[in-house]
């Protein structure tokens, strides 16, 4: 079962127990010496503005509730580590075999795959781009700054005769 090459794997969670499953997976990578074979684990997050009692506001939400996303060399140890960490119910594929994610996959939700070369995202610094939903629609701001795991770009916005940091979803703008 061992795989040289690291790859993004995905691993089903009691629902609520994402967070902690996280936590708990580094730190026994941590422990049994793992770092270099148990690289990243990520609860994608995605903001969503919800309406309460007239008022809108931004919150961050699961992208996929009861899921956590690994990267890591996939071997017996690495394995076994995951799978029996408490909250994790086994990873997603056939029986007990795991199967990794696809680039194809990868880029599909959204998520950049570590491997993957930073040129290839959707925006880069520097580039113009529209707000098109949310409380900054219609809004033109260059790209500042980029965060692929958060899935987010700040932007410079005039407010009040001074320029202003916002950060949008990639979901809320478009490439002018």
């Amino acid at each position: 079962m061992e795989d040289t090459e690291p790859r993004w794997y995905v691993a089903h969670t009691y629902s609520g127990y994402e967070n902690k499953v996280k936590m708990d997976i580094e730190q026994n990578a941590a422990n049994n010496n793992l770092q270099d074979k148990i690289l990243e684990v990520s609860v994608p997050m995605l903001n969503v503005v919800e309406k309460k009692d007239g008022q809108e506001r931004t919150v961050q939400k699961k992208m996929f509730p009861a899921y956590v996303l690994i990267h890591m060399v996939m071997n017996d140890q690495t394995w076994y580590i995951v799978r029996n960490t408490r909250g994790v119910t086994g990873f997603v594929g056939p029986g007990s075999k795991p199967v990794p994610l696809t680039e194809k996959e990868m880029l599909d939700m959204g998520l950049k795959a570590q491997a993957t070369d930073n040129s290839s995202s959707l925006y880069s610094i520097g580039d113009e781009v529209i707000v098109t939903a949310g409380v900054w629609e219609g809004t033109n701001g260059i790209v500042k700054k980029i965060n692929h795991s958060d899935r987010t770009i700040t932007i410079n916005i005039d407010m009040f005769g001074r320029e202003t940091p916002v950060e949008i979803s990639f979901d809320d703008i478009d490439k002018i």
